[in-house]
């Protein structure tokens, strides 16, 4: 039975103390994979007297890290939590009983949890236990936040995120290749946040053999750093050995994707470094990339970034598998018709066909700009 969700009062204090179970939400943005990033805080008489956030799968949700730092009883406190409590047994045990337990008397949680193990089990459990449940403030905030989470629930595979930086006349390349640099020192450091806030980052073989990059995230606060697992799509071994994603002594894990028919040394050789390398079918002589995503899915990865180059990048567009761009501009003009541009491919042949994106933020970065934008549903 599915019970009426009563919406809560959109007036502070609540705003306020919602907002601030959002923000310890965040704090564990890239560490928590495949759970939701999820904050929550203990109020009595206007005082927050405990306050907590899920740092990493198996360990202690939200709700359960609140309670625990409470400086006084919670008896009929009240909690703001960013979604809803859970109701079933999984690594950790069902937070909605933790609360009954413990006395809290009234619940406000951002948003419900679509995952077919809670879907309202968790509302259901408190109510009927005799805990007053408000659903909000904040819905549209929380769901944002875990957008990855809820594309996983409802899609079986990560949410696909596309980043590239081009020039004003879109190019992210001269004729000879050269790229580095298009954007400046904030828009990259922009670009590794994202990376930290992903399960994967991606790019294929042309990328690694031109760049050499090592794919890593490089932050200011190295104790908070994650470390998102390179994924490398490179179907038969192109891939240079001394390509620095291959380096034992990064940190971080290395994954490539690859052909039936990759050869057994190379395989071989690879695992005698730690990387691990996962075979996928071909689709007109490519990696099927529709048949990796759930096979990342399976390897707990909520989000991934796709880094290029331009084949790659038009290989997840072609089968609608991109969910959110980041476009990095920069000041400056390339030109030249052989220049390549973010999104390669055969590309659309009338502008009708064009799907239509949701611009989310234009933001100045330093002497950059990014444009965010989501694909619209439907």
């Amino acid at each position: 039975m599915t019970l009426p969700k009563t919406p809560a009062p959109k007036n502070e204090p609540h705003l306020g103390f919602m907002a601030r179970a959002l923000e310890l939400a965040r704090r564990a943005d890239g560490f928590t994979a495949p759970n939701p990033m999820v904050g929550a805080v203990i109020v009595r008489d206007g005082r927050i007297i405990g306050e907590g956030y899920h740092h990493r799968a198996g360990l202690p949700h939200a709700e359960i890290e609140a309670l625990r730092s409470a400086s006084e009883d919670v008896r009929g406190a009240t909690m703001y939590v960013t979604l809803e409590p859970c109701c079933h047994h999984g690594r950790t045990p069902p937070c909605s009983q933790a609360l009954v337990d413990a006395g809290i008397g009234t619940v406000f949680y951002a948003v419900g949890d679509d995952n077919p193990k809670v879907e309202g089990g968790g509302h259901r459990q408190l109510v009927e236990a005799g805990v007053t449940v408000f659903c909000g403030p904040f819905e549209d905030e929380a769901r944002y936040l875990n957008r990855a989470f809820f594309h996983m629930i409802t899609q079986k595979q990560p949410y696909v995120f596309a980043k590239y930086a081009m020039s004003l006349d879109g190019r992210i390349a001269t004729r000879t290749g050269s790229s580095q640099w298009i954007t400046g020192p904030a828009a990259r450091a922009e670009a590794h946040r994202l990376r930290q806030s992903c399960d994967g980052i991606l790019v294929g073989a042309g990328t690694v053999i031109a760049d050499n990059p090592s794919l890593t995230t490089r932050l200011n606060d190295r104790e908070t750093c994650a470390h998102p697992v390179r994924i490398i799509l490179d179907s038969r071994g192109r891939c240079p050995l001394e390509a620095r994603v291959f380096d034992p002594q990064l940190e971080g894990n290395t994954l490539v994707v690859a052909a039936p028919d990759f050869p057994s040394e190379r395989r071989r050789i690879l695992a005698d470094r730690g990387v691990d390398v996962l075979t996928v079918p071909l689709h007109e002589q490519r990696l099927d990339v529709r048949a990796l995503l759930p096979m990342l899915a399976e390897r707990g990865m909520l989000a991934v970034m796709v880094e290029g180059g331009a084949e790659v990048l038009g290989s997840f567009a072609e089968h609608g598998l991109i969910n959110e761009i980041w476009a990095f501009i920069g000041g400056k003009v390339i030109g030249g018709v052989s220049a390549p541009g973010p999104i390669g491919g055969l590309g659309l042949a009338e502008i009708g066909d064009a799907h239509a994106w949701y611009m989310d933020e234009v933001a100045r970065v330093g002497e950059d700009v990014v444009l965010k934008a989501r694909r619209r549903l439907g």
